[in-house]
């Protein structure tokens, strides 16, 4: 299974950054790809246009849906997040962390624009696609 961060839904659907664009289309089609809650809530918060929303909507409601966080992944994110500051590593966002946990824990690799995962992946054992 495949999850696609916030990040690089914003890149696909803006048609920017080319390899991850690639990355998300070859994704579409040769790999399930799951969409987190988390992941919904933040890419259908910030689209204005009403035709584009059920647009989108439509595509993530068509993926295998996933519930991302709960006391168990709540508790193992804070757990990597201790373990990456001791490390020296800062990660932005929370909810990065609870992404990436999320994945990590369930095996899942991930494609994303964001250095954050990037940083993370190899203490927390993140597969980046």
């Amino acid at each position: 299974m495949v999850i696609v961060d916030t990040s690089a839904w914003i890149e696909y659907f803006q048609d920017g950054e080319p390899t991850v664009v690639e990355k998300v289309d070859r994704s579409l089609d040769q790999h399930p790809v799951g969409i987190g809650d988390l992941v919904y809530c933040e890419v259908m918060q910030g689209i204005r246009s009403d035709p584009l929303r059920h647009e989108v909507s439509n595509l993530f409601r068509s993926l295998p849906r996933f519930e991302m966080v709960g006391f168990t992944v709540a508790d193992k994110a804070a757990q990597n997040y201790r373990r990456l500051r001791s490390r020296g590593i800062t990660v932005r966002k929370t909810i990065d962390v609870i992404i990436g946990t999320f994945c990590a824990e369930n095996g899942f690799q991930i494609i994303h624009h964001d250095r954050d995962f990037d940083l993370m992946a190899p203490h927390i054992g993140l597969k980046v696609l």
